[in-house]
């Protein structure tokens, strides 16, 4: 939200004494003096006039996860253990997942309270790759990647995939980059050529790579670093 729109929502100030506030420089977000009616705030922000505090705000909380084969890329299920119950933290309820992952499928999953940063890492128009690597049942051939380079076609959402690129690691094995998330795509764009997925593990989705050293069902917080590249 626009710091001005945030100031005119409260009571106590009227939209001149706002643009008053902002031109003295008497507004300050995280510690920085503003005037720029446009500078953000989020839920995160601490905002204060003069040395009244009108948001705390709350720490941003961003972790990377090894996620193991059975676990459900929810917040709750009723039937089987979530990526959220092999979290050791406080007020999960407040944490969501940035780019889910199939029942059993492995590898890199983020996790955050930050929607913005959340959106910013998944959505189609930023085309951050997803890298995974790919074990199939049959051998994949020199037409997959012809095929995946062009886009496939897929009938039920009626739409064409973006462009990914296949790099052939051994006859049933392969890394695979797209720039989506639709539903199964992985699996749907093998099954083009009737072979069938049997492997699928995330190695990194944009800047961010999964770390080495998590073991399945092991997290850590990421960097400030790794939270900047995003």
């Amino acid at each position: 939200m626009r710091v001005d729109r945030f100031l005119s929502n409260l009571p106590r100030f009227n939209r001149q004494q706002v643009r008053l506030l902002l031109v003295e420089r008497r507004v300050s977000v995280d510690g920085v003096a503003v005037s720029d009616p446009h500078h953000e705030v989020r839920a995160f922000s601490r905002v204060c006039v003069d040395d009244e505090v009108l948001q705390a705000g709350k720490p941003a909380r961003y972790f990377m996860l090894h996620k193991p084969q059975g676990c459900v890329s929810a917040t709750s299920d009723p039937h089987h253990p979530t990526v959220l119950d092999l979290l050791d933290e406080s007020d999960k309820g407040e944490l969501h997942i940035a780019g889910r992952l199939d029942f059993n499928t492995t590898g890199l999953m983020l996790i955050t309270n930050d929607g913005q940063w959340s959106r910013r890492l998944t959505q189609p128009q930023t085309k951050l790759p997803k890298v995974y690597l790919v074990e199939t049942e049959q051998a994949i051939g020199p037409e997959y990647a012809i095929a995946f380079a062009k886009g496939l076609y897929f009938a039920f959402e009626d739409l064409t995939t973006q462009p990914a690129e296949l790099e052939l690691l051994g006859p049933t094995t392969a890394r695979l980059s797209i720039v989506e998330g639709r539903y199964h795509q992985v699996k749907r764009m093998f099954g083009h050529f009737d072979n069938k997925v049997i492997g699928l593990h995330r190695e990194r989705m944009g800047p961010l790579v999964l770390d080495a050293s998590l073991a399945p069902g092991e997290y850590r917080p990421l960097t400030e670093d790794e939270i900047r590249q995003v």
